[in-house]
């Protein structure tokens, strides 16, 4: 008689980051939230914001913040960049890849790990107010809305059933 071991799945916990301050200059991964909600017919409905420079749309997201879990400093950047309070989840949804620019002439590569966010508030005074527009987008919408590749995927294929 044959034996299979099945192993549970176990959440991997995040631990808070210590970054030292000569790689804070070399980090090329940032954090971001897909902020969702679910209106009462059961359809599911994707908040985009518009970035700071070229006022494309996109979804919030910053760099790793010491002490804070990646999970924590994505939402810190979804409540700092358009008042976005509610339930942030560990896992990560998946992750993209975009060139940052600097300035004029000097671009780095980022990859960013994105994680779900189900909005429960927007609050009107948060540090970025007044600089940026916000909208509620079906998902299809969205995706159609955003540039790159592997984040349209993300919002098209976004279940929030899977978070559970």
């Amino acid at each position: 008689m044959a034996y299979r071991h099945v192993m549970a799945r176990k959440p991997i916990l995040q631990a808070p980051l210590r970054i030292p301050a000569a790689a804070k200059r070399e980090t090329r991964t940032q954090f971001a939230v897909l902020p969702f909600r679910v209106k009462k017919k059961g359809d599911v409905e994707i908040l985009l914001i518009s970035s700071l420079d070229t006022g494309r749309w996109i979804i919030p997201k910053g760099w790793p913040m010491d002490g804070l879990r990646p999970a924590e400093a994505a939402a810190q950047e979804a409540w700092e960049e358009a008042g976005l309070r509610g339930r942030v989840h560990d896992t990560v949804l998946g992750l993209y890849s975009y060139s940052k620019w600097l300035d004029e002439e000097l671009s780095i590569p980022c990859v960013v790990l994105v994680f779900a966010m189900e909005i429960s508030q927007i609050d009107e005074v948060f540090p970025e107010a007044g600089q940026r527009r916000t909208k509620w987008m079906s998902r299809r919408k969205a995706a159609q809305r955003v540039d790159e590749v592997e984040l349209k995927q993300m919002i098209e294929t976004f279940d929030p059933e899977r978070l559970r």
